[in-house]
């Protein structure tokens, strides 16, 4: 029979355009924290709330793969990709849901100056019925919410109990200790265009991609 014991996971959306260490590294130390046994990656198609990407859908999940290749941590997931509408979070997540089932425990995974702005995202009222949150700490970021009323909702859900993580299938929000990396994909884009290194911000496997590719140049 199998372990019937549900394991938690986590989703990590995001543009990649392109990925780098800022990204990769706070959710491996985020894993650590948590106990979580898979993130999966998942690129966004068209970000509804931000510019849109420079290099190609299939340029991003190229370099997401060779970013992750080896490491058993992460996993791709394309389905975003497919899409021709805007990539929002919460139909995303619905849609796993129904594929994984009602009890499985599923965290998302997102930076804290996205919990700053959570409350402008479509539908945000419905995310943690479907979700933990797990939030990485990000540098110049306050770590208190913007009003009163959003502060009290942090309240509310707010656990720092892993345990509650892995004993429910959603609800909780988890502010996690993370390394700060000060590093962003516009910075890389404009050091690539002033045709700077970059190796030390991203996986080699990447930064050899961009250059074959002369992408952000």
């Amino acid at each position: 029979m199998a372990n019937s014991t549900p394991r938690l996971s986590a989703l990590y959306g995001g543009t990649f355009d392109p990925i780098h260490y800022g990204h990769l590294k706070p959710v491996e130390a985020l894993a650590k924290q948590v106990r979580l046994h898979q993130v999966t990656i998942m690129p966004n198609n068209v970000p509804p709330h931000r510019p849109q990407p420079l290099a190609s859908s299939q340029q991003r999940k190229k370099m997401v793969e060779l970013a992750i290749a080896g490491n058993p941590l992460f996993r791709l997931d394309d389905r975003e990709l497919q899409r021709e509408t805007p990539s929002y979070t919460v139909e995303t997540l619905e849609q796993l849901r129904a594929e994984i089932g009602a009890e499985q425990p599923l965290a998302f995974i997102v930076g804290q100056d996205s919990l700053l702005s959570l409350q402008r995202w479509h539908r945000w009222e419905t995310l943690l019925t479907l979700c933990h949150l797990l939030v990485c700490q990000r540098p110049g970021y306050s770590l208190s919410m913007n009003t009163s009323e959003e502060q009290r909702w942090l309240d509310a859900h707010q656990t720092s109990s892993v345990e509650a993580l892995h004993a429910q299938p959603a609800g909780k929000i988890y502010l996690a200790q993370t390394p700060m990396y000060d590093i962003s994909a516009t910075t890389i884009r404009q050091r690539l265009e002033q045709h700077l290194a970059c190796d030390d911000l991203l996986p080699p496997a990447v930064a050899e991609f961009i250059r074959q590719h002369h992408l952000y140049g």
